[in-house]
């Protein structure tokens, strides 16, 4: 197959481009007044050819636009049978495409766009079908549902446009996309944009496309232009806590955060919930109407955060996003282009952070190279920094406060009495710990979570937390047996929260979490022994109750390696060790329970 590359046209309005004047009314009524690059060279290529066309742009470039004008613009308003067809990944992508496409065609009278996606009632989809559509936008899965019903007939489809096709390979709708084209006329045109360029979208481009024209607005598999790419490194077991200093640092985010299971995604959102953040989560497991709960809600900007899979976000059109995070990198690095591109849209700037360990230094150095970007290594702030900074911003926010001084003059004169015994160093003093006792108690000799290449803690720049991290170094660890493990479904955040509150005392330094199977090892400061031990006594979790004590073994000062020595013995002890169980009529399993646990009495 050959690809051509469009020749480059220079637009400055609309009107040059060659508009119909009842779409550039849609076009005034929506406030666009320039074309966007994508827009600039797609529009007037589709108006004037059959071509098949290339696009590769980022989300948020104008994409819709850019196909929708061209595809209103070329049906024919007296035909009620279906002409141009658009599919989508998700659900969301559909519904605003469709949304777009219809402001767009706002002043053109018998216009009609039907939108066709799973989760929604089928028979009223089918009914508005029956009614006549010039354009379906459909989610490939819905659509081949209603083709085997022959409730939807393409044999009139003269352009098929495949929006974000990278996404949708990705999500496995290989076989749906083939069954769907294959319905289509062969004299259609067809028209893929993509974020990326893999070898899959390049192979339905192969199969389905006659020497394509390619538009590359960027380079090819290119980040955004516009969104700064940071990375963060801390030891794996701080990730949350870095999370926390992130958000905290950056008190107007409004973000998402990518993990990569839905396990962690819903135990990252209940962590951020628990410590006063206004976050949840969006993953498979969530009904549509859950999902669309939770969507409404972060539109609104009512959640600071949405803690999301990427399976979960695919197609997510959210505007204004200042942040995404990677709580940890995706495995496949088109997903990181995805990701990074859901900020910094629509002309705006935007942060992309990963937040990576020392094994995952040479991930950052890959994305590098196919992004052609460079990440900027930045510090975890520290406690004093953060505070710092939510102080300020919370003054600033004091001084930008509108003061009705009507309503609140019948109440000064109490006020000004109440208050005239303080100064007003005192009072700025006590209104500031009214409002910042949060910060500056969480953020008490907050330790340094950075760590430098070589897995070293940092040295950070104020002198308290320097003393504070020379103190945390030299700290005493215990190693804890507890009597819950994989079975009993904990994850280490049980721990990492479980012993501030079974304590009730903030900030206890968590060491190593060793989560096996049915007992867990968990390390934390020698000082409060006492108290973990009390704390846990008496402590359920999934209707199990939970014992704790300290791990011990003979010969071994906390009981680490040693530990692993004997549970992972060699082959012909293991042998022996069963053979002794059998003998005594216990079981296989119940032999090495027994083993397991009698090291530590």
């Amino acid at each position: 197959m050959r690809i051509r590359t469009a020749k480059k046209i220079y637009m400055t309005t609309f009107t040059e481009i060659g508009i119909h004047e009842n779409i550039l009314k849609g076009l005034d009524m929506l406030g666009f007044s320039a074309p966007t690059s994508i827009q600039e060279q797609v529009i007037p290529l589709v108006l004037k050819s059959r071509a098949d066309l290339v696009a590769l742009a980022q989300t948020g470039t104008g994409k819709t636009a850019a196909f929708g004008i061209p595809l209103i613009q070329g049906v024919d308003i007296n035909c009620k049978q279906t002409q141009a067809l658009v599919l989508c990944p998700t659900r969301e992508l559909c519904v605003q495409v469709t949304r777009d496409i219809s402001d767009l065609a706002r002043y053109m009278t018998g216009f009609k766009v039907v939108a066709v996606y799973g989760g929604a009632n089928m028979e009223r989809q089918i009914n508005s079908l029956a009614k006549g559509a010039q354009i379906i936008v459909a989610t490939p899965g819905r659509l081949n549902d209603l083709i085997r019903r022959q409730k939807v007939d393409l044999s009139a489809i003269r352009t098929v446009v495949l929006d974000e096709a990278d996404e949708m390979l990705q999500m496995g709708f290989k076989e749906e996309l083939d069954g769907i084209l294959a319905q289509t006329p062969e004299s259609k045109n067809t028209l893929l944009f993509s974020a990326t360029m893999p070898k899959e979208v390049a192979a339905i481009a192969s199969n389905y496309m006659t020497d394509p024209i390619e538009i590359t607005i960027g380079q090819r598999n290119a980040g955004a232009e516009n969104v700064n790419h940071l990375y963060y490194m801390v030891h794996a077991r701080d990730r949350y806590l870095a999370l926390r200093r992130i958000a905290d640092s950056n008190p107007s985010m409004y973000g998402i955060v990518f993990c990569r299971t839905r396990q962690e995604t819903k135990e990252v959102a209940d962590k951020l919930l628990q410590d006063g953040y206004s976050a949840d989560a969006l993953h498979g497991e969530l009904s549509q109407s859950q999902r669309d709960h939770v969507m409404n809600k972060f539109r609104r900007k009512n959640l600071q955060m949405l803690v999301a899979t990427d399976v979960a976000a695919r197609g997510l059109d959210v505007n204004d996003l200042t942040h995404v995070i990677n709580y940890n990198l995706p495995d496949e690095i088109a997903n990181y282009t995805h990701r990074s591109g859901r900020t910094g849209r629509a002309g705006k700037t935007g942060t992309s952070i990963a937040i990576i360990h020392m094994r995952e230094a040479h991930k950052i150095k890959e994305i590098e190279r196919k992004l052609k970007r460079r990440f900027d290594k930045r510090r975890i702030p520290t406690g004093n920094e953060i505070c710092q900074t939510q102080l300020l911003t919370m003054i600033e926010g004091l001084k930008q406060v509108d003061i009705d001084h009507g309503q609140i003059a019948p109440f000064l004169a109490a006020i000004s009495e109440t208050l005239a015994h303080i100064d007003r160093e005192e009072l700025i003093k006590r209104f500031v710990s009214l409002e910042f006792n949060r910060y500056l108690e969480y953020y008490k000799d907050a330790p340094d979570l950075n760590v430098s290449e070589k897995g070293k803690h940092r040295e950070p720049r104020n002198g308290k937390e320097n003393t504070f991290s020379k103190h945390h170094q030299r700290q005493k660890l215990t190693r804890f047996f507890v009597n819950v493990g994989k079975k009993d479904g904990v994850q280490p955040m049980f721990f990492i929260g479980g012993i501030g509150g079974a304590t009730g005392i903030p900030n206890v330094t968590i060491g190593k979490i060793e989560i096996l199977n049915t007992f867990t090892i968990v390390e934390a400061d020698s000082k409060y022994t006492r108290e973990i031990l009390s704390g846990f006594q008496h402590m359920v979790i999934n209707g199990k109750d939970v014992s704790i004590e300290i791990a011990r073994e003979r010969g071994t000062k906390y009981g680490g390696a040693g530990f692993r020595k004997n549970r992972f013995q060699s082959k012909s002890s293991k042998n022996g060790q069963r053979k002794k169980g059998k003998k005594k009529g216990i079981s296989k399993k119940n032999a090495r329970a027994s083993s397991a646990t009698s090291i530590f009495l």
